[in-house]
């Protein structure tokens, strides 16, 4: 259920996001459509070979590969992917989690749009991200502004007349990134804001 609301939100319908308190705000796939402001903070950072991870609907897929930068995302969703492949990006149905082709051999593993929450255990994703990542490669992530606490949350998506089960996702400040990075594998973290977003560089 959750794949269905999340594709159909890519689709235009109108679904929300719920919180286990009950409130609810809109769920605003739209931005994920096209190059939004501040994205130019990560493309310019990418080494190749990329993979971006929970790429949904591909723009950094997508202009990475426009760039000439040997890109893979990797998705759960095949709504996702199908919109990633029809605008010319190389990607997979996959979950990180999963078996990854080029297992430890990519230069940049990307966690864009708050990807770091993926799975609602950072601590998890990191490890699993430090693994797929060669020795020396690196990981882009998107985070928390300073001051934001490090929380995760429990949801659901509600559209259509549907409700979605409950899954949880993780928000990282990038205070507290070293703490998580760092067991990870992960010791040289490197942060910067652009357009009103924060990102890290993890190596």
């Amino acid at each position: 259920m959750i794949g269905l609301l999340y594709e159909e939100s890519l689709r235009g319908a109108a679904v929300e996001i719920e919180h286990d308190d009950g409130t609810r705000r809109p769920l605003d796939s739209a931005r994920w459509l096209g190059v939004a402001p501040g994205d130019e903070a990560i493309l310019s950072r990418c080494l190749a070979p990329v993979l971006d991870v929970g790429c949904g609907p591909g723009r950094f897929t997508v202009e990475l590969t426009r760039r000439g930068v040997p890109t893979l995302g990797i998705d759960i969703t095949p709504h996702a992917v199908h919109l990633t492949r029809r605008a010319g990006g190389l990607v997979l149905c996959r979950d990180v989690f999963g078996p990854v082709v080029g297992s430890g051999h990519w230069a940049t593993a990307l966690l864009a749009d708050g990807n770091i929450g993926i799975g609602g255990d950072p601590h998890a994703l990191l490890r699993r991200v430090r693994e797929l990542v060669r020795p020396g490669g690196q990981v882009i992530a998107e985070v928390e502004p300073p001051g934001v606490a490090s929380r995760v949350d429990r949801l659901r998506l509600c559209g259509l007349g549907l409700t979605g089960e409950w899954f949880t996702w993780a928000r990282v400040s990038v205070t507290d990134l070293p703490g998580i990075a760092r067991p990870a594998g992960f010791p040289e973290i490197e942060s910067w804001q652009a357009r009103g977003r924060w990102f890290a560089r993890l190596r």
